[in-house]
């Protein structure tokens, strides 16, 4: 349970239609085998102490008594257990008989669930449960029964669980929504949903969809092969969902437990950003507490070590979205402008490369002759053979405008002017060049009556890795969305699907090129500066900005979740070392942010300072680098 995890599952066991003895010795075992894998939520399927297929018995006393029986011995057997079981069973109150699901936690039953929504096969049966909450005589304890219960945990604040039975995920107004809108965070599901072709990719579309449109982790337990009978196949077919993502599901036909870990601060983080829940005090919820243990929670869940990067199997097709979203962005600002020129600055390095891809591609989409992009290249000290050729060569490939201006004398006559000697090797021999270099940008695109393209990155924004009033300073920022682990696989894209096969061999050769800002001399012939080398990997930087800024995690936490998903590439000081370097650049550099060009937003973390990331320049770090500095 630390730092928001909680570990749950789904369990189908083995049953006999009926049988409640048996069904609930196999319940009782699958509880305490729980423990084993530390899991504190485990959901059965609906009426999974009696079975859901009982038919006309469902009317004998024997069936009833018998059912209720067996959730006293789950009670009694698990007490000494620290996990919350929900069971389901047939329940009578009043002398009407109910279908419930039953939320037991160290041997108390903290709450009863009935079903609401009732087919009519099941309208036979059962009568619909009521949705405001009373107060029952169970076992000497005064239990709430009814839907509208949310179950709290005080050892965590991220914790509200909601129960339903059935058919809430093909409900036109589902009991989730309701739920979700008093609080919930996890929804429990208990479902006997019979097998039918293609049901279950609609179940699982379903739950994704649910999950993510209410921001909840979802259980999903259903009725195993054990149901099936007379004219009805069970499959099982339990899913567990975070956030619209299925975590993990099981076999078809193979009754299972499947568990992961559910990240609560993750869904309160998203949650935090929109103001569509409703307090908990504008409702007529109940609120019964669970008890359970605080540990560090075994995370068995994958952890993406390149979050912003798609997945393989739509790579291509996020990689075309978020190129065509690039290319908009900046055909709408030339349009409105009623600008025909555009100037960018060339390197031969990823990020001017694919500013001048988006670029030709805003053009084509205008019907603009692609000469009236301007690409300059500027070779000064620390440009090597390598870079210079493919910039040329690119710009010559894609049909552009070309213009070589090399800026050596007029950096140099620039160092005599501040008295700076020009074999001191500091942030000012740096700067001027690319102070220099934005100039003639600036200037050639006032002189063509054109705009300056920007080519930095959401990565280099997070970190203040750019010139101030230098490179990072434009007319319109393309890239200023895009992390530096995301730009590679966008060339990598245009690379793979260009018929021209000298503009692939360009594009894989800058792609096999060293990031870096070359303003300092060669060694050799080759790149002396790379930037990774200084700041850091940047596979870790756009980790640990993807959760900083995207859901507010700790630092703790995110070089918890680090350390697993870089797992035999870094060790925990090596990573360590390097969040302290992000986090230290990420609060001194807002500066260099608070004042960034236009430029589109392609995904879910921008640092654009007209809404999406606003945080005063001076804001202090000093709660962010103690936790860090304690570690």
């Amino acid at each position: 349970m630390k730092d928001g995890f909680l570990t749950v599952a789904a369990a189908t066991v083995d049953i006999k239609v009926a049988d409640t003895i048996y069904n609930t010795n196999n319940i009782i075992n699958s509880i305490k085998n729980a423990k084993s894998n530390e899991i504190k939520l485990i959901v059965f399927p609906e009426l999974c102490i009696s079975g859901s297929t009982c038919g006309d018995l469902f009317f004998q006393k024997e069936l009833i008594e018998s059912s209720y029986k067996c959730l006293l011995k789950i009670c009694n057997e698990t007490k000494s257990q620290d996990i919350v079981s929900i069971v389901g069973l047939p329940m009578v109150l009043d002398n009407r008989l109910y279908n419930c699901a039953v939320v037991i936690n160290r041997g108390h039953i903290k709450g009863i669930i009935p079903k609401t929504n009732l087919s009519n096969k099941e309208s036979r049966y059962f009568i619909k449960g009521h949705k405001n909450v009373k107060f029952i005589d169970i076992n000497d304890e005064k239990v709430p029964f009814g839907t509208k219960i949310l179950f709290k945990s005080r050892h965590m604040s991220t914790f509200s669980l909601g129960v339903t039975i059935g058919d809430d995920l093909f409900l036109p107004v589902s009991p989730s929504q309701e739920h979700s809108m008093a609080g919930a965070t996890l929804i429990a599901n208990l479902s006997a949903s019979n097998m039918l072709v293609g049901k279950m990719e609609c179940d699982t579309l379903l739950i994704k969809a649910h999950s993510l449109k209410y921001n909840l982790g979802y259980i999903y337990s259903n009725a195993g092969y054990g149901e099936s009978t007379t004219d009805l196949v069970f499959s099982g077919n339990n899913i567990i969902a975070e956030n619209g993502n299925i975590l993990i599901s099981s076999d078809s036909f193979k009754n299972e437990c499947v568990y992961t870990q559910l990240d609560l601060e993750r869904l309160v983080g998203e949650r935090k950003k929109t103001n569509v829940y409703y307090p908990e005090q504008e409702t007529d919820y109940i609120y019964p507490e669970i008890e359970l243990e605080i540990s560090d929670t075994l995370i068995t869940r994958e952890i993406n070590k390149n979050p912003f990067v798609p997945d393989e199997g739509i790579k291509n097709k996020r990689c075309e979205e978020i190129l065509t979203m690039q290319s908009l962005g900046l055909k709408k600002r030339l349009e409105h402008t009623n600008c025909k020129s555009a100037v960018i600055g060339v390197s031969g390095g990823l990020d001017s490369t694919l500013a001048l891809l988006v670029s030709v591609r805003a053009f084509d989409m205008l019907g603009i002759d692609r000469k009236g992009i301007l690409a300059v290249t500027m070779p000064c000290f620390g440009t090597t053979d390598r870079t210079y050729t493919n910039a040329i060569n690119f710009a010559k490939s894609l049909g552009v405008s070309l213009k070589e201006i090399n800026i050596k004398n007029a950096v140099n006559v620039h160092f005599k002017d501040i008295e700076h000697p020009d074999d001191v090797y500091d942030v000012s021999f740096e700067n001027s060049q690319a102070r220099e270099r934005t100039q003639i940008l600036m200037d050639l695109a006032n002189k063509d009556g054109g705009m300056v393209i920007g080519t930095g990155d959401l990565s280099e924004l997070a970190l203040g890795w750019a010139t101030y009033n230098g490179d990072h300073m434009s007319m319109y920022g393309v890239n200023s969305g895009v992390p530096k682990t995301l730009i590679r696989h966008l060339v990598e894209y245009e690379a793979k699907n260009t018929s021209d096969e000298g503009l692939e061999k360009i594009l894989t050769d800058i792609l096999d090129t060293p990031v870096s800002p070359e303003l300092l001399p060669p060694e050799n012939g080759e790149i002396a500066q790379k930037t990774e080398h200084i700041v850091g990997p940047y596979e870790l930087h756009d980790f640990f900005l993807f959760y900083h800024v995207r859901f507010g995690f700790t630092p703790s936490k995110i070089l918890r979740l680090a350390e697993i998903a870089f797992k035999g590439e870094y060790n925990k000081e090596f990573i360590l070392k390097w969040l302290k370097v992000f986090m230290r650049r990420f609060f001194t550099q807002q500066f260099k942010r608070s004042c960034l060009p236009d430029g589109p937003k392609v995904g879910t973390v921008s640092l654009s300072p007209r809404g999406d990331f606003v945080m005063p320049s001076d804001a202090c770090m000093t709660v962010w680098m103690d936790e860090l500095d304690n570690i």
